[in-house]
């Protein structure tokens, strides 16, 4: 049965009866990973921006609030779902505002090469985020600091001005961290000067952000070997763009069709953004059929085929996939491996498969082709799944975004009753995720939080 969304966010427990293969279709739109932040390019300009295919999902939401605390007039066309974003009255805002609206978003950071451009300082909270690592915001103040900002600690968070505005600066990562480009990418485009940014992440989403501020003016050329250089500009105009689809949503979906023997046509699927996903899907014995519109993911029958895995900066296997696709390699004969090399707690999510009835067993050793900066530094980052192994109902806390989705995808493959309580973390990134399920076939009721 389906539900609505506005009542997903009301409940904060899914009550799932598995066994049911999900077939049918589902459409994705914009991505999670690249809308928020072109929202957050619009500040930079002096005329209206226009977004298009944005999904509606908490992190649109969140920006949408701290957009308009800072005088952002943003507008949703009722009809389309395109956003229309108009900095000319941009302002500082509140604090305790600022404080209300982020929640635990990390998206805050982003908005601080912005708004020193645009209003001369940014003010973000104590940040939150999911619960899968350490994700310091250290690489984000030391990019601002090398662009001239002044970064103050203040009871609440962090103050960031920039008494003789902000210039270019030669900025090499210790790591292709995606946040970090994307600040150097915001920042630098208004900055005085040239900018050299070596080591960057090159991930679809941020060549994406790259055609945005590409259109509104800026000057940016990527180049050889992670390196990428901005020609600061004073003044950017809008844009018009239409966001990639999220692969991170349709990787999932992918999962779940495999997990559960169900046949999903995920369309808005690009298989331009995912030869790496559709490699790996198809070694494990998954069944593809590419098209314009989409792709066509389904279990062929037979046994799936075990997996030696690692995860990695794109263009290799994104850690986003990792967590559903481990759902599906508990029903591959034999034994997997798969190796996390981005974000060192990954791997918590396995409490509750285990309860399941998975046999998954997890490392502090790098059990993988190369070493990993994890590998000396105690982490439980390597896991061994034993397949095939029956999976049975339970009941489990969502832990984070992608980690709740892959708990989802155990509980519709599985025997029996699963209760999920803290669904609402879900709704960050799947945009109507509950009415999506009801339409695949899948088996379930939401309740009332307790």
């Amino acid at each position: 049965m389906g539900a609505s969304e506005e009542k997903v966010r009301m409940s904060s427990v899914l009550t799932i009866r598995g066994g049911i293969p999900l077939t049918g279709k589902v459409t994705v739109r914009g991505a999670k990973n690249l809308v928020p932040k072109a929202m957050v390019a619009a500040l930079l300009g002096n005329e209206p921006s226009r977004l298009r295919n944005v999904p509606e999902i908490q992190d649109v939401d969140i920006v949408t609030s701290l957009l308009q605390l800072h005088g952002v007039a943003v507008e949703r066309d009722a009809t389309t779902g395109d956003l229309t974003l108009d900095p000319t009255n941009a302002k500082t805002a509140r604090v305790a505002d600022i404080d209300a609206h982020a929640g635990d978003s990390r998206i805050p950071i982003l908005l601080c090469g912005p708004l020193i451009h645009s209003i001369g300082e940014a003010f973000i909270p104590d940040l939150g985020g999911c619960r899968i690592g350490d994700r310091p915001i250290d690489y984000h103040l030391d990019v601002l600091r090398q662009f001239g900002a002044v970064v103050d600690k203040r009871p609440g968070g962090i103050s960031i001005s920039a008494p003789r505005g902000l210039r270019g600066a030669k900025i090499t990562l210790p790591y292709p961290s995606v946040g970090a480009t994307e600040q150097v990418l915001l920042t630098a485009t208004r900055a005085e000067g040239v900018t050299e940014l070596k080591g960057a992440a090159i991930e679809p989403e941020i060549m994406d952000l790259v055609a945005v501020l590409q259109k509104m003016g800026a000057i940016i050329a990527v180049l050889n070997d992670r390196t990428i250089r901005i020609e600061g500009v004073p003044e950017l105009g809008g844009y018009t763009h239409r966001a990639l689809s999220d692969r991170n949503e349709a990787a999932s979906w992918a999962s779940a069709a495999l997990a559960t023997h169900g046949d999903i046509f995920v369309e808005g699927a690009s298989q331009r953004d995912m030869m790496t996903f559709l490699n790996v899907y198809r070694k494990l014995g998954g069944g593809l059929s590419i098209e314009d519109e989409g792709i066509r993911f389904f279990h062929p029958g037979g046994k799936l085929s075990p997996l030696v895995l690692e995860t990695d900066v794109h263009p290799g296997f994104m850690t986003d996939w990792q967590q559903p696709l481990v759902v599906a390699l508990t029903q591959a004969e034999g034994v997997s491996i798969v190796h996390e090399t981005v974000y060192e707690n990954r791997f918590g999510f396995t409490e509750a498969l285990g309860r399941m009835g998975a046999t998954i067993q997890l490392h502090r050793e790098c059990l993988g082709s190369v070493p990993c900066r994890f590998g000396q530094r105690n982490f439980l980052h390597s896991a061994v799944i034993s397949g095939a192994t029956p999976l049975h109902g339970a009941d489990f806390d969502v832990p984070d975004l992608r980690g709740g989705f892959s708990h989802l995808i155990a509980a519709l493959a599985a025997d029996g009753v699963s209760r999920a309580t803290g669904v609402g973390v879900i709704r960050r990134g799947y945009e109507y995720f509950t009415e999506k399920l009801g339409a695949l076939g899948a088996d379930f009721d939401l309740e009332e939080g307790q």
